[in-house]
């Protein structure tokens, strides 16, 4: 039995690996999605990632349409005490921004769609800089004290204005970033590594990491000169045919090799061992794609290893 982590300073245990939602109403459908969250969870997994914006880019979607599969998947199973839930608030067409009345506003429609009384982990999305960070804080702990969302977290803000929050709930007793979820892989490691990083590890706070497999590239399907069908291709491709995308290819696939293991194994590995990640987050559109993903939580690199990789990567 794979052991849990403890998020940050919540009382939230989550399993090594957390299981991004972005696909459940675009590449994946309902039927799709329940397959993959019922395997997800018999595999020990209890972190489910989502945002009020999945999927608004999709035509004939409004945003939400994730939330909404998640909601009737827990409904359906009667497991909603057994996951913890993680959204997101700024970027629904809806509810565009993070003043106090936006936040609370989208707040109360994502808890409608995950039917559901409480979010485990609510964060703001993107930051916006022209909203004071008291008002955010002001609003996110109203939410906490009314018992709608249990803890906290901040994705894509500024060292500098995720000090600033930090010391604004300490300043006045309010709720509290717990965690923080930062763009970064392998192929993306300045996304994460210097202030920010410095700042989560210093503050006590989790990393929660999205593009975890830099947008399926870091699967190892990606190669110079092939063509994959995907959604998300274009991205992955431009880093299988990047000098460094293929160097760091190249020492994921000695690694894998060492290992008989998948490469996406091996990348994530390699992101769960650097410090201040709790859980990376990575996606699924099916259920054989699952696997790969789960073996995080049972595979540690030696030092060696985790040296060639960052070496390979820098």
């Amino acid at each position: 039995m794979t052991s849990l982590r403890t998020l940050g300073s919540s009382d939230l245990e989550v399993f090594p690996l957390s299981l991004g939602g972005n696909v459940f109403g675009w590449t994946a459908d309902e039927k799709t999605s329940f397959a993959v969250l019922d395997a997800y969870t018999a595999a020990g997994g209890n972190f489910i990632d989502t945002a009020d914006v999945y999927s608004a880019w999709i035509e004939g979607n409004k945003g939400g349409e994730s939330e909404t599969i998640i909601g009737k998947w827990t409904k359906a199973r009667g497991n909603r005490a057994d996951v913890v839930i993680a959204t997101k608030v700024s970027q629904h067409p809806e509810y565009q921004g993070l003043s106090a009345a936006t936040i609370k506003a989208a707040a109360d429609a994502s808890l409608r769609r995950l039917d559901t009384d409480y979010i485990d982990l609510y964060y703001t999305h993107y930051d916006k800089p022209e909203v004071p960070v008291e008002e955010i804080i002001g609003a996110l702990d109203e939410l906490v004290r009314a018992g709608k969302v249990r803890h906290i977290a901040a994705s894509n803000i500024s060292p500098e204005r995720l000090q600033a929050s930090l010391d604004f709930s300490d300043r006045e007793g309010l709720a509290r970033y717990v965690a923080l979820q930062p763009h970064y892989n392998l192929v993306s490691r300045d996304t994460y590594e210097g202030p920010l990083q410095d700042l989560a590890a210093k503050q006590g706070l989790s990393a929660v990491p999205y593009y975890s497999l830099a947008s399926g590239f870091l699967t190892g399907k990606y190669r110079p000169g092939t063509k994959v069908d995907s959604a998300r291709a274009g991205r992955a491709q431009q880093y299988a045919d990047s000098e460094h995308g293929q160097k760091v290819l190249a020492a994921l696939d000695e690694v894998a090799a060492a290992h008989a293991a998948p490469v996406a194994t091996v990348a994530l590995a390699w992101l769960a061992a650097q410090p201040t990640i709790t859980a990376p987050i990575a996606s699924a559109r099916t259920v054989e794609q699952l696997p790969a993903l789960l073996g995080v939580a049972d595979l540690k690199l030696t030092d060696a290893e985790l040296t060639k990789l960052t070496e390979a990567s820098a």
